[in-house]
């Protein structure tokens, strides 16, 4: 059995039934009396006095529903204000104040919704804030620390509660290393004792604008284990590349040697001395390999300088087959000379030696984001993934006779310049690789350099 739908009844059509019915009985009621008092202002004032106490309580009777429905909403709508969502009412009728009351409900569930759900996902964010290992300290403008999760109460406070201390308070007794790198205002890696032991920190900076305000998030993050597990992976990579090294050249010269002590005695003059020339050739070879340790261990500090980029590239093109990309920018670079030849001269070599067609081995140079960018690509065979991903990694080289330090090197020049070097494939083949220097700083100090 179906229950009939109740009538939909608008707010206007009802209020235009009273009015009429109220107009009628009073019309009716004028007529009746001007037949008793044969005056039409005095019929009109009497019926007036008649109908009018009943018209308005019939009106209060008909829009009283309508009225506590509206009440009921703006009860509810303050319960909003007051971030109160399980405030609901219910529609009492068929027209517009019931379709209020409807959309009211609904916006309220909604909104239930949405608070349960904003509240389960910073339940999780808490909950990963406070369990990670890195330490988190926020500071407002006024450098107030707003919030510190767990791990950053024990680096500063032995697990005390950090929220409304100065900061720069909390730093006057923090040890110099620490110190000295959060007033640096930059990313870098800091030593610090800690129980007696040296323990590494890696501090990042992160401005942001929180409520309108300035913010500053500082994230401390401990990497002893993970410089200690990679040193001792670098150390062995070391040990495996030099014994191999020394033992390809020592084994074959000291045979040699044997051998030419054999030949000494007797009158093959030309065979001796081919065991000479090779010999000279494995030692050559194995003093240029130490060479390139040396060089790497002993890279100086820059020294930059105004450089003329046609100037640079040109003398490059003297020894190198290049092809300059035009136009190069119309300001000097401001870097260390002999240092960014290096770079270029490592790069360029290892795009010629990629196997792409000299034409399509090109240098370009050009302002970008406060520096300057160089770019050394060609039409080779790319990298694989795995080239890609260690390529810049000490002491790996996919060549036969490589010893892993070229791009290492490079890496190190541009670093200490105050750059960026990074590689990838090009759309269509070959590699480029990217190296990004800072322009002079405004002060004209040649050791300083932004990025």
């Amino acid at each position: 059995m179906f229950r009939k739908p109740r009538a939909r009844r608008s707010l206007a059509g009802r209020v235009a039934i009273v009015v009429v019915t109220t107009a009628v009985v009073a019309a009716a009621a004028t007529l009746a009396f001007d037949r008793l008092f044969e005056s039409w202002l005095l019929a009109g004032a009497v019926a007036l006095l008649v109908t009018l106490p009943p018209a308005i309580w019939l009106t209060g009777r008909a829009l009283d529903r309508w009225s506590r429905g509206i009440r009921a909403v703006t009860d509810g709508i303050s319960s909003l204000k007051d971030r109160d969502f399980s405030v609901s009412v219910t529609a009492s009728t068929e027209d517009e104040v019931g379709d209020l009351t409807r959309e009211y409900n609904s916006l309220g569930e909604r909104l239930r919704r949405e608070r349960l759900d904003l509240y389960q996902r910073e339940l999780l964010l808490d909950t990963v804030v406070q369990t990670t290992p890195l330490a988190l300290v926020l500071t407002n403008a006024n450098d107030a620390i707003v919030f510190a999760n767990i791990a950053a109460r024990q680096l500063f406070a032995a697990g005390r509660k950090l929220e409304g201390l100065a900061f720069g308070g909390l730093l006057a007794s923090a040890p110099a290393p620490l110190r000295e790198a959060v007033e640096s205002g930059v990313d870098t890696l800091f030593t610090v004792e800690v129980d007696g032991e040296a323990e590494v920190f890696h501090v990042s900076h992160r401005p942001f604008t929180l409520n309108n305000q300035p913010h500053r998030l500082l994230l401390f993050k401990q990497l002893t284990r993970e410089m200690a597990a990679q040193e001792v992976a670098i150390w062995k990579k070391v040990i495996r590349v030099i014994a191999h090294e020394l033992n390809n050249s020592l084994a074959p010269i000291s045979s040699l040697a044997h051998s030419g002590q054999a030949l000494a005695g007797g009158s093959d003059g030309e065979r001796l001395a081919r065991v000479f020339s090779t010999i000279e050739e494995r030692a050559s070879h194995l003093a240029t390999f130490i060479e390139g340790y040396s060089r790497f261990a002993k890279l100086p500090r820059p020294r930059p300088a105004p450089v003329a980029w046609r100037t640079l590239l040109a003398g490059l093109q003297d020894s190198l087959s290049f092809r300059v990309v035009e136009p190069l920018p119309s300001r000097e670079g401001w870097f260390d000379a002999t240092q960014v030849e290096q770079v270029l001269i490592n790069l360029i070599k290892n795009a010629i030696e990629s196997g792409s067609p000299e034409d399509e081995v090109t240098v370009s140079a050009f302002e970008r984001h406060g520096g300057v960018t160089i770019e050394v690509a060609d039409r080779g065979g790319g990298l694989a993934g795995e080239v890609l991903r260690d390529a810049l990694l000490p002491f790996y080289s996919t060549k036969p006779k490589g010893t892993g330090l070229g791009l290492t090197l490079c890496r190190e020049i541009v670093d200490a310049h105050g750059g960026r070097l990074s590689i990838a494939n090009r759309e269509g083949g070959g590699a480029v690789v990217t190296v990004w220097l800072p322009e002079r700083d405004v002060k004209g100090d040649a050791s300083n350099y932004r990025g």
